[in-house]
């Protein structure tokens, strides 16, 4: 397994740890374990520091004070501190992730943690949403030349396009979007996921979803316009808690989310307005005519001897004006399909 994605694929899933390991390595390794046993293709964790991502101040606007975040009453500072993932532990979820089959990669958050993954070799890139506008940070990962994902929460065409640009600038062609809103949890009706094959046209890459949404349909939607990759939120219980617990998936949802997206990929085919070649055998539980009421030679047949009922062995439903008040040429049964020769004669 690799990181390349296509419409000619099933949908890439991402299960993304962030912090709710809960400050458990033994936790974060039931979290990989389970992923796997879900069928993603992928787990994800992030590499940073509460250090440096913010600094260690408590008031004005380095502190949480919306009454509607999920983080409210908390410092920056805090919450990085008690969501962030371990460096020292690194190494043993790429390798579990490894043993079970899954792909495992990172967001880095600085110049110090792309150096620390190229260490562990991760093999692909991811960078967030509050990060998109960082496009040393991005030039710095794209240089690796290895797949980066950039999600595009919170951006303007204008600051997608000066990303994108910051990718190719370097000879990176291994690029992704997710369309994203960071909101969290978010909700359906935000989420506008009918700029997906709009993003594709224009920056001219893979576009997929990072979806805050709770459950799994908006997700599913987003394969129907051509999303190759969805990243969700992953937890073993939200009853555990945990930084992002409200809007992660649980083991179930997970598996139910990579099933039914690979359905809904399936059943895109393509466009085909005939009858298909699986349809052909229930052809004959269409509704044709039949006799359904006994006839004798010479009769005229009526809407009471005549109907239109299933199966479909018999003339199709829309000549039966012409079949009622015409005259049986032979003694007809109840339960026969009608055919032209009862009226005209020719066997």
């Amino acid at each position: 397994m690799n990181f390349e994605f296509s419409r000619n694929k099933k949908p890439f899933i991402i299960a993304e740890m962030s912090g709710n390991h809960n400050q458990s390595l033994e936790r974060a390794l039931k979290i990989v374990d389970s992923a796997a046993n879900c069928g993603v293709a992928a787990i994800k964790i992030q590499t940073y520091t509460a250090d440096t991502l913010t600094i260690d101040k408590s008031d004005g606007e380095f502190f949480i004070s919306d009454p509607k975040s999920l983080w409210k009453g908390t410092s920056l500072y805090e919450l990085y501190k008690k969501a962030y993932t371990p460096w020292e532990w690194h190494k043993a979820i790429f390798e579990y992730a490894n043993k079970k089959g899954v792909l495992c990669f990172s967001s880095p958050f600085d110049f110090s943690a792309v150096d620390f993954l190229e260490s562990l070799n991760a093999p692909a890139y991811k960078i967030a949403s509050f990060e998109n506008n960082d496009l040393p940070l991005i030039r710095k990962v794209a240089a690796t030349k290895k797949p980066i994902i950039i999600s595009t929460g919170m951006a303007t065409i204008a600051e997608v396009a000066e990303a994108v640009d910051a990718v190719r600038s370097v000879g990176n062609e291994k690029l992704t979007l997710l369309k994203c809103t960071s909101t969290y949890p978010a909700s359906p009706e935000n989420t506008n996921i009918l700029s997906i094959p709009a993003m594709r046209d224009m920056f001219r890459c893979e576009v997929g979803l990072s979806d805050h949404t709770m459950g799994i349909g908006v997700a599913v939607a987003s394969v129907a316009l051509g999303a190759t990759v969805i990243e969700k939120h992953f937890t073993l219980r939200r009853a555990d808690g945990g930084v992002d617990s409200t809007f992660s998936l649980e083991p179930e949802e997970m598996k139910a989310l990579v099933v039914e997206s690979e359905r809904a990929w399936l059943s895109l085919g393509s466009v085909k307005l005939e009858r298909s070649e699986a349809e052909e055998k229930s052809i004959i539980f269409k509704r044709s005519l039949y006799v359904v009421k006994d006839v004798k030679k010479g009769e005229t047949f009526t809407s009471e001897s005549v109907r239109s009922i299933r199966p479909g062995y018999g003339i199709p439903p829309k000549y039966i004006d012409i079949i009622i008040g015409s005259k049986a040429m032979f003694d007809i049964p109840r339960g026969t399909a009608v055919s032209w020769d009862m009226i005209n004669g020719k066997k």
